[in-house]
């Protein structure tokens, strides 16, 4: 007895936080009455924890009849509390387990104020279904539901489920997704979060069929505590060094002299001792924050390998991976050739870039190439299918790679190491075999913040680190304690209160429920969310390939209101405005030809949606007017941005939003307002240059103009997207606002590290009640762990090392394999092109076969047969006008019927092509309506376009014959 007792005391401080103390007590036949009275006032008047004290107390201090410790264990179970029983009958989970709950339970409370906007009554059913909930939890949820409200409700959710077994997190997360709450999730996974302008493209974005498959639209990426300090954090330390991206750096270290042979390079003490591994020939990874010189590094690296292989005779060739096409111009320009072109020859090849066909041959006739990771892929996929045009892993001798945290599953930089992995393992088997082993190339990577990966625990995070080490194939993870000279930046978080009153969102909303009405459709979140987007999405999804012409189209709607919504939160009524003003304005061109005596079909639904709109704009128009329901968010971002530039001499600042649309709002709404004005604010817009949005994009040659002017001082503000987040050279700043975004902790440091000078401050601007704080904690949290994981790695035993690095190695070796597997497989089950059939997304209208289209350079997918030529209708392309290689495009396609775009018209060779976009129609494939968001995901075979053949067809009959004329 004494012993159970004894345990009880000894896992109290569990027991406390576990127990449900109402249906616990009512199972306690042995504790009196009147101890029962004191335990529910004290739950009544201080709480869980408190009353939960007090029932261990009753129990182990009151009457103790035989058979106590039995009742009180099954009292433990009988009310759902597993967990604590499990404590009290002396079976506690591991310490890893533990640990992981608690890490689980943490990151819960962290993200209180985003999860209590779940759907409860659905969370709380499921979690019941699935036995994380007993029957009085349900009613005692649904009880303070239906009294005290969702929030209310949704908060003792959580606070009981916390309170399960160990596995309720996976469970809950399986629930939330059940229920479709994907953007919750992504949160608790430590994912970023679908941006609605810009992110959600997997439906609505435009196909790269028109784009190089080499650039990756530029704004997507998208960069212990131990009883010391925590390393990260001293990893930060950017003042000092910002110099080193220009190469003026004058301190006391460091020197730059000229001569024959261009600028000397002379490291730091802190960039030498990185370097040092790399310099001995070993595979390294160096993490050093932002600004401090990591690129010098590895243009110091890059000198001394080629400069020893001369030495020995033997040919060098370095190949520098980036993966966005900006990134090509700037390590050319302000490092590699800037210092290395006097001595070897060095040449940059991207997307932009006409080298890109000639790749092979400036890979052999330079010393140094600096190219986006996907040309090296396509060279590398050419080499293996035999064809001349390719090289090989043997060709290189080191290769650098830029923003190496990227070398995850699935990206390029993946494949690209998985191919050098591969090569690896075999030449230990030819060594076994007594065979000449390949060459490969030694691997530097360069990274300011490797992350954690969405761990959730500390283990977690170390295997992250370690896969990363594992994919680069490197013996260490290089970092270095800066100077206490550098300091992170001031950081304030800023939160704006709710706006009392929304008319213009008030009428956005009541438009959104008519159009629910009229479609019969029953929305299971508030409009204005992440959720709503979601689900409006799967919505439009299903209508189409149920040919549900109506609810197709006004989910469509429902999508650019709930756009609309999110606009006014964050920035101007007015420019919410203008984007619906647009988008109907552009919905109305569609519907007329100019070349057709009558306007394209207008259906019933399509005349409702837009007399609803004309019948509000004006009140909206007249709503925008009123400064006074504005949100709060801008106010405080004007009053952030005043003060920052006003108490400095010369201020120099970075604001950071979420999608192209605010960005463009926020520099218009600057350079608008005087006051910026009279403080000497000089603001400019940089976006990404993907055709991704409703925003015509930034070509490289505007980002580029852009980003000069900020160096030289022309522009001192710049509001961008997460283009400017990572990678690209930015002259120092004093001051940098994240204006109500938060994606996840490499970002967060790549955002921070842009403070670089000295007093500088960062600064997260966002409205009460978002989530977005809790989200930035959250990270904060993700980055003391990745501090941890990464000294801890740095620690681990040599063999232990190698041996995890190893069991890594051959892990994404086998998967790689399995994912080969089954693409052969779906290969090989192709069908033949006449199987599926292609209908218009909008109207159904039936389009063409499969056997229509050919490809041509295994990108675009062409249907130039002339039924099809009868179907669609000829318009400008007013977001996009780009002359690539050897083709060019400048129109769009749209239905005839409907004017629905179809894709692209491109001149190919002198011919007119028309190029279709698979996101724009519903594929009949096996009998079953289908939609795709890229043609790949598509198991048809299509043949290459012909273009003798169809040259000959489309000679002019008056013309001398063409086999004539060849």
């Amino acid at each position: 007895m004494e012993e159970d007792v004894h345990r009880i005391e000894l896992f109290r401080n569990r027991l406390r936080t576990l127990i449900v103390v109402e249906p616990v007590l009512d199972l306690l036949d042995f504790v009196p009455d009147e101890d029962k009275q004191r335990i529910r006032a004290t739950l009544t008047q201080k709480g869980d924890i408190c009353a939960a004290d007090a029932l261990l107390d009753a129990v182990i201090r009151g009457p103790r009849p035989p058979g106590w410790f039995v009742g009180f264990v099954a009292a433990l179970e009988t009310a759902g509390c597993g967990h604590a029983a499990k404590y009290a009958a002396n079976e506690p989970p591991s310490a890893a387990l533990e640990a992981e709950n608690d890490n689980c339970v943490r990151l819960i409370n962290l993200l209180q104020l985003s999860l209590v906007q779940m759907k409860t009554r659905d969370v709380c059913h499921r979690c019941h279904d699935r036995g994380r909930l007993t029957d009085e939890d349900r009613q005692n949820i649904l009880a303070e539901l239906d009294n005290r409200g969702p929030i209310s409700g949704a908060r003792l959710l959580l606070r009981r489920i916390m309170r399960n077994e160990i596995g309720w997190f996976s469970d809950f997360l399986d629930i939330l997704r059940e229920t479709e709450h994907m953007g919750l999730v992504r949160e608790l996974q430590g994912e970023p979060l679908a941006d609605p302008g810009e992110h959600l493209t997997n439906v609505y974005s435009e196909s790269a069929s028109l784009r190089d498959v080499s650039d990756p639209p530029a704004d997507l990426k998208t960069e212990a505590q131990p009883e010391g300090e925590d390393v990260t954090t001293n990893l930060r330390r950017d003042s000092l060094y910002s110099s080193m991206d220009t190469g003026l750096d004058m301190s006391p270290n460091a020197s730059l002299a000229s001569g024959p042979e261009g600028p000397d390079i002379v490291l730091h003490d802190y960039q030498m001792e990185v370097a040092r591994p790399a310099l001995d020939g070993n595979n390294i990874i160096v993490c050093l924050p932002t600004g401090s010189g990591k690129t010098r590094v590895a243009v110091y690296i890059t000198k001394q390998h080629l400069d020893g292989r001369s030495s020995r005779g033997q040919p060098g060739k370095v190949v520098v991976l980036v993966n966005k096409v900006p990134l090509v111009d700037q390590h050319y320009s302000t490092e590699f050739g800037r210092f290395l072109k006097h001595r070897y020859k060095v040449e940059r090849v991207s997307g932009n870039s006409q080298l890109k066909i000639s790749f092979p041959e400036v890979i052999r006739k330079n010393d140094i190439i600096i190219c986006t990771a996907q040309i090296l892929e396509n060279s590398f996929s050419s080499a293996r299918g035999g064809h001349e045009d390719g090289i090989r892993l043997s060709d290189i001798t080191l290769m650098v790679i830029d923003e190496c945290h990227h070398t995850q599953k699935g990206g390029v930089y993946n494949n690209i190491m998985i191919r050098y992995l591969k090569q690896k393992h075999r030449n230990v088997q030819l060594q076994k075999e007594q065979k000449k082993p390949v060459n490969i190339p030694q691997i530097l990577g360069l990274t300011a913040s490797p992350g954690v990966g969405g761990a959730r625990t500390q283990q977690k995070a170390e295997e992250h680190i370690l896969r990363i080490c594992a994919n680069l194939d490197a013996v260490a993870i290089e970092t270095k304690e800066l100077g206490k000279e550098a300091k992170d930046p001031f950081k304030r978080i800023q939160s704006a209160a709710e706006r009392k009153e929304d008319p213009f969102g008030d009428v956005i909303k009541g438009i959104m429920e008519e159009i629910h009405n009229h479609a019969d459709l029953k929305p299971l979140c508030d409009p204005g969310t992440q959720n709503y987007e979601q689900w409006v999405v799967q919505k439009e999804q299903n209508a189409a390939k149920e040919e549900n012409q109506k609810v197709r189209v006004c989910a469509e709607h429902l999508r650019q209101y709930n756009e609309a919504l999110h606009q006014s939160n964050t920035i101007r009524m007015s420019d919410a405005f203008s984007f619906l003003n647009k988008f109907h304005a552009e919905e109305l061109k569609k519907k007329y030809d100019p070349e057709a005596e009558e306007s394209i079909q207008i259906t019933d639904t399509e005349r409702f949606l837009f007399a609803l709109f004309k019948g509000k704009k004006e009140k909206l128009q007249d709503l925008a007017k009123h400064p006074e329901y504005e949100n709060n968010s801008l106010t405080l971002l004007r009053e952030t941005i005043l003060k920052e530039f006003m108490g400095r001499e010369e201020a120099r600042g970075i604001i950071f939003t979420k999608t192209r649309l605010s960005a463009i709002a926020l520099n218009q709404w600057i350079s608008e307002n005087k006051k910026f004005e009279a403080c000497g604010v000089r603001a400019s817009h940089l976006i990404g240059g993907g055709d991704q949005s409703v925003v015509k994009p930034m070509t490289s040659a505007e980002q580029k103009d852009i980003l000069n002017k900020f160096r030289l001082g022309d522009i001192n503000l710049l509001i961008a997207t997460t283009v400017a987040e990572e990678g690209l050279d930015i002259k120092e700043c004093n001051v940098v606002i994240r204006y109500g975004l938060v994606t996840n902790e490499i970002a967060m440091i790549q955002a921070r590290g842009r403070g670089r000078a000295e007093d500088s401050s960062y600064t997260l601007v966002e409205m009460e009640g978002s989530g977005v704080a809790e989200r930035e904690s959250v990270n904060e949290y993700r980055e003391k762990m990745m501090s941890r994981a990464i000294q801890r790695v740095q620690k681990l035993p040599r063999a232990d090392y190698e041996k995890k690095v190893k069991e890594f190695q051959m892990q994404a070796i086998m998967e790689d394999r399995v994912r080969t597997k089954k693409k052969q497989q779906k290969s090989m089950k192709t069908e033949h092109p006449s199987k599926v059939r292609f209908s218009c997304r909008q109207c159904c209208a039936a389009v063409c076969s499969g056997q229509d289209i050919a490809i041509i350079e295994n990108m675009h997918h062409v249907n130039v047969t002339p039924q099809f030529r009868e179907l669609f209708l000829v318009r400008e392309n007013t977001s996009l006008q780009e002359r690539l290689l050897d083709y060019e495009v400048n129109g769009v396609i749209a239905c005839k019927k409907c004017g629905q775009r179809w894709g692209s018209m491109m001149l190919y060779g002198g011919i007119e092509c028309p190029c279709l976009h698979i996101k724009n129609f519903v594929v009949t494939y096996n009998k079953k309506n289908k939609v795709f968001s890229k043609w790949n995901e598509l198991a048809i075979r299509f043949p290459a376009f012909d273009y003798v053949e169809h040259a000959q067809l489309t000679w002019p009959p008056d013309s001398p014959d063409l086999n004539a004329q060849l």
